[in-house]
């Protein structure tokens, strides 16, 4: 899985709200969980528990499954190792500038 600049776009936003952050973790601790069960453990209500999910399933953050009237949210840890991956990738980029900025400065 690649990160282009509209899915990096999609995943940042959707991990730069606080309560969807809590919402990954929770799924994560948990492997899977409804949004009742997910709300539980937040100070946030059911319904605004599912509107956060419904971001973060766009994002490719999280996947939805429905077991018979329940709809059970796993996170998608390929599109997070992705992320993680691109953002390395910029970070050691950023890192070569400054070190060839470096060295410019101490040889002049």
């Amino acid at each position: 899985m690649t990160v282009d600049g509209d899915s990096a776009g999609e995943v940042l936003t959707a991990l730069a709200d606080p309560t969807r952050r809590a919402i990954l973790e929770a799924l994560a601790a948990r492997g899977e969980a409804t949004a009742t069960t997910v709300a539980a453990g937040l100070p946030v209500s059911r319904q605004a528990v599912v509107k956060h999910l419904a971001v973060l399933d766009a994002a490719g953050l999280v996947e939805a499954r429905r077991r018979g009237r329940e709809v059970r949210y796993a996170v998608r840890p390929e599109r997070l190792t992705a992320m993680a991956r691109w953002m390395a990738t910029v970070a050691a980029d950023w890192d070569a500038r400054l070190a060839a900025i470096k060295r410019i400065a101490e040889s002049g």
